[in-house]
Formats: C-alpha cells, sequence, structure tokens
C-alpha cells in the first residue's frame, strides 16, 4: 500500500491559532490509528478536532472545565454510516471498534508529548441509543458530520519531555499487527507472556477500564469452546441479513478492496489460493448458496470446520466487561481501548490474534458462553491466541481508507 500523503481537512477560518505542534502529531497519530482493528474492517470511527469558537466552549464543558488557549480538544464519534447492522449486538463490537480505534490515537499523540488531561463519555447504555445531542446542542457545528454520534471528548495539554513511549515503536507495533486465521503452533505460550497481557495497562481511553483478561488453556477447556464453536457458529452463517452484510464486506481482488478501502479479500482470509480454489471459495460463500443449503446442514459444515482451527489452539482470550452493571457506552468504549492494548503487546511478544466473534453476536449465545466458562461481566472478545505456522506475508493487512478520511476540524 502507498504511502498516504493527504491533509487533515480544515475549516476555512480558524479561532484559536493551532498549538505549535499538535497539528503535525495529530497528522502521525491518524497514520497510526488508521491501523486499527474493527469488525468486517468496517472502521465505523470519525474523529473530529475542535478548533472554531463554539465547537472548543462546547468540548470543554463536555470534558469539565473552561477552554484553556494551549489545550486541544478531540471528539471520538461513531460513523453511523459506516456501522454494521444486521444483528443488535454488533453496536456492541462497533463501540469497540471505536475504543480501539481512540486507543491508538491517543497513544500516538501521548507519544508525542500530547497527554490527556480529561476525558469524558456520552452518556448512555451500551446496548442503548446514542445521544445524539451531546455534546452540544443541535445543529451543533456546522462541520459535525450528521452521520457521526459523538462517544467521548478528549482534552490534551503538551508537556515538555513527557514522551509516554517512543513513537517509531508504537508504530512499528501497529503495522505488525493483524489478524491470523491459518492454524497455529501447538506449542503453550509461556503463563508469564500471559499473565502480561492481563495485566492492566493503564493508558490513554483504558486508564480506567473494568475489563477483565481470561486464559483458556489447559485440554478440557480448550475442547469444550471448540465443541461450543462447532455446534453454535453456524447461526452466524444461517442468519440471512447478517451473511448478507458480511458478504458484503467481501473483496474478490486486490484491487476491489484498495478502491473500498475497506472489507476483507479472500486472501486475507484463507490465504493464498489458487485461481479454481478461489472460485469454489466465492461459490461455497455466496448468500444464495448460504440461504439454499442452510436446510442440509451446510452452515453447521462450516462452523466445524472452524472448531477444528479453534481445538488446536494453545491459547484462547475471552476480554469482558466487569464494571458498571449493566454497562454503560463508556464501558464499551474503554473495551475497545483495552482490546487494541491486548493486540498491540501480543504482536510485541510473537503472538497473533484470530477473533472468533460469531458466538458473542447473538446474545444468548454470548450468555451461555459467559455461564459455561466462567467468564465474569459480558463478554466482547473471544480470540484465538498464538504463534502462526505461517508467515506474515501469507496473510496480508487489510486494506484501509486513507488515514486522514475520518478526521474533521469543526
Amino acid at each position: 500500500m502507498t504511502a498516504d500523503r493527504t491533509r487533515a481537512p480544515r475549516t476555512a477560518a480558524h479561532a484559536v491559532p493551532a498549538q505549535p505542534g499538535f497539528e503535525a502529531a495529530l497528522d502521525e497519530a491518524v497514520r497510526v490509528a488508521a491501523l486499527s482493528p474493527s469488525s468486517h474492517n468496517c472502521q465505523p470511527w470519525g474523529v473530529a478536532w475542535a478548533r472554531g469558537d463554539g465547537a472548543r466552549a462546547a468540548a470543554a464543558r463536555a470534558a469539565g472545565g473552561t477552554a484553556e488557549a494551549a489545550d486541544q480538544y478531540l471528539v471520538l464519534a461513531l460513523d453511523r454510516e459506516r456501522r454494521l447492522r444486521a444483528l443488535p449486538a454488533l453496536h456492541v463490537e462497533m463501540l469497540v471498534s471505536c475504543g480501539a480505534y481512540a486507543q491508538l490515537l491517543l497513544r500516538a499523540l501521548g507519544a508525542r508529548g500530547w497527554t490527556v488531561d480529561a476525558l469524558r463519555y456520552a452518556p448512555g447504555a451500551l446496548a442503548g441509543p446514542l445521544a445524539a445531542d451531546w455534546p452540544w446542542a443541535r445543529p451543533g457545528p456546522a462541520a459535525w458530520p450528521r452521520t457521526w454520534a459523538p462517544l467521548c471528548v478528549a482534552r490534551l495539554r503538551h508537556e515538555a519531555g513527557g514522551a509516554a513511549e517512543d513513537p517509531r515503536a508504537l508504530q512499528a507495533a501497529a503495522a505488525a499487527r493483524r489478524t491470523h486465521r491459518a492454524p497455529y503452533r501447538r506449542e503453550p505460550v509461556a503463563p508469564e507472556v500471559l499473565d502480561r497481557l492481563a495485566a492492566p495497562t493503564g493508558t490513554a481511553v483504558a486508564r480506567d477500564a473494568d475489563v477483565a483478561v481470561r486464559h483458556l488453556t489447559s485440554d478440557a477447556d480448550r475442547a469444550a469452546l471448540a465443541a461450543f464453536v462447532a455446534r453454535h457458529a453456524g447461526r452466524d452463517f444461517s442468519h440471512g441479513p447478517a451473511w448478507q452484510e458480511t458478504h458484503s464486506y467481501l473483496r474478490f481482488s486486490a484491487a476491489d478492496a484498495a478502491a473500498h478501502g475497506d472489507g476483507f479479500t479472500l486472501k486475507e482470509l484463507f490465504g493464498p489460493l489458487p485461481w479454481p480454489h478461489e472460485r469454489a471459495r466465492r461459490l461455497a460463500l455466496a448468500p444464495t448458496t448460504m440461504r439454499l443449503l442452510r436446510h442440509v446442514g451446510y452452515p453447521g459444515l462450516l462452523a466445524r470446520q472452524l472448531a477444528r482451527i479453534v481445538r488446536p489452539t494453545p491459547a484462547l482470550t475471552v476480554l469482558s466487561l466487569t464494571g458498571t452493571r449493566p454497562p454503560t457506552l463508556a464501558d464499551g468504549v474503554k473495551g475497545g481501548a483495552r482490546v487494541a492494548d491486548y493486540w498491540l503487546a501480543a504482536t510485541g511478544a510473537g503472538l497473533a490474534l484470530h477473533p472468533i466473534s460469531a458466538v458473542l453476536q447473538h446474545d444468548d449465545l454470548r450468555r451461555a458462553l459467559e455461564d459455561q466458562f466462567r467468564i465474569p461481566g459480558q463478554a466482547i472478545f473471544l480470540s484465538r491466541l498464538g504463534r502462526p505456522t505461517t508467515g506474515v506475508s501469507a496473510f496480508p493487512r487489510s486494506h484501509r481508507r486513507p488515514a486522514h478520511a475520518p478526521l474533521r476540524t469543526i
């Protein structure tokens, strides 16, 4: 993929001059955040830089205070036009995806000395409607996209010599992170590595996240989870609207994926395929095929194939929300931030992840999984964890939109 050189969109005039260095830091930070994971690679996030008088004042009130000249304000949003919507539970995945993006964005800014001084979230429940009139009353700033629902406001201040981490190391970790759907080596993951991954991170959005990390490593637990996947994951394939939406994100060539800037190719799902096998996969995954063959057990066959990949995996990871009951919108965003930190730490340890979200996208299956495996709170992320048997080149990174596409100046 060629380097993205587009600049952040701007309004015609700014009421407040940019703090020296912030625009350059934001320019680099969005390049890192663009590599965040998201369901179906749909990239449902948006971020606004509040620079006009009204936008800054509203953002300052939401963050708890008055705007100081040196302060910078960012507003994270869910772009409703880009969200998955076929199942109610997908709303949680969208918040998790946005939280992961926010975490990488704010970590990248922190690596350049811009630390989060205050962070406030929109009100509401995890699965409830979004507050369209927060943090400003309608109609809001003229440059605010009407398809965006605000999720949180961050106030940032520059601290000389206060960089939290090496920006080059963070960029390298984000670039190395990807989903590996191939089989993993059977060698166990060292307990001390799992302990480090489970430890709270205390950075940016994830600072006060109430998220539990559970690793299933015993033979009994791994066998039981594989059996659970074999028994239940077929529902994701047999649910007509859900599979239609999933299939709409399949890109059948690299050029098609690059043009859309989202979704995933067959190579990303299955690795390199000879042309006849690729044609067969296209036919096998078509919604018409699913609709015709679901009555003869085809979705169950696909679920059992997935379970055969799950069973020998050395470790399975579950992240769950353990704070407010029921969980809030803020819990979901902070949970996504914790997912991002976990995934980057796993990548740094030479490990790969492959989310198994099919059994979390239906509330009754999620609750059954929580009960069976003694998961505290509400599970938001389930993944295989291990060292892949194939190299990085076999599973390329998904194509993304230009890094500055989700950024607006208001």
